[in-house]
């Protein structure tokens, strides 16, 4: 499994693992935000590939000295093997490195479900910020 930046050659891959993780309106919401966070910094969009195939995708943020995993999807077939937790520790490593001073999760109403996997992180409650709009907004 190897941890890397998005590459434009993925664009399809992702997309398709974002419409077979996620529900229709969460697809939806991911999708502006995704092409957003591209268009601003691409190095915050990690991808886990796995004998050529995209295994997660993490879309990670920085907004006023704060970083924000956005979103984090993990085709099912590799759920509970690490993949979430090595995107999560690779974009806390790239936060790091641009002096980022605090890393909050991004919980909208799609992430409510992801709570235990942050808990099993360490993430605490304060560190989950609730998000009123898409991030794709937010963040603009």
């Amino acid at each position: 499994m190897q941890i890397r930046s998005f590459r434009l050659s993925d664009y399809r891959m992702v997309a398709e693992l974002l419409e077979e993780v996620l529900s229709e309106e969460c697809c939806e919401e991911t999708m502006g935000a995704f092409a957003r966070q591209l268009s601003w910094d691409s190095e915050l969009v990690l991808v886990a590939e796995s004998a050529g195939e995209i295994a997660g995708v993490l879309i990670g943020t920085i907004d006023h000295h704060k970083g924000y995993v956005y979103r984090i999807a993990v085709r099912s077939k590799y759920r509970r093997q690490g993949v979430g937790r090595g995107l999560v520790a690779q974009v806390s490593t790239r936060f790091r490195q641009r002096n980022v001073l605090k890393v909050l999760v991004a919980e909208d109403k799609h992430n409510v479900v992801l709570r235990p996997f942050y808990d099993s992180l360490g993430v605490k409650p304060v560190d989950i910020v609730q998000l009123t709009q898409p991030l794709a907004i937010v963040a603009g």
